[in-house]
């Protein structure tokens, strides 16, 4: 998962990719730690989906831009759109159940 820090990248990657996940984070935030690894495995299932950290501690911005008011938060977007929102207490059966349903719809 590449980690960005330019809104304009963030804009970018989700109007450039099919299907994007977004993680974002703070650097205290120690759900935030632990969940990281466990989105990064689950996502070597979904090879089509382009995906990017983003800390709100570096990138303030994306708080209001994204309406982030919690942490961890996980967006995706198909084609530009946003079809998922799990924020903080984030059920990884419950959002891999979410991007199986997009991704088989979208790639298969």
């Amino acid at each position: 998962m590449q980690k960005l820090n330019k809104i304009d990248d963030i804009k970018k990657l989700i109007s450039d990719e099919k299907m994007v996940l977004l993680y974002f984070s703070t650097n205290d935030c120690g759900i935030c730690t632990t969940l990281l690894p466990k989105i990064e495995k689950m996502l070597l299932d979904y090879t089509e989906i382009s995906s990017a950290h983003v800390s709100i501690d570096e990138l303030p911005v994306v708080s209001s831009e994204f309406s982030i008011f919690t942490v961890p938060t996980v967006l995706a977007f198909i084609e530009g759109k946003e079809v998922i929102r799990e924020a903080r207490f984030i059920s990884m059966d419950i959002l891999e159940d979410k991007i199986q349903k997009y991704y088989n719809l979208i790639f298969s």
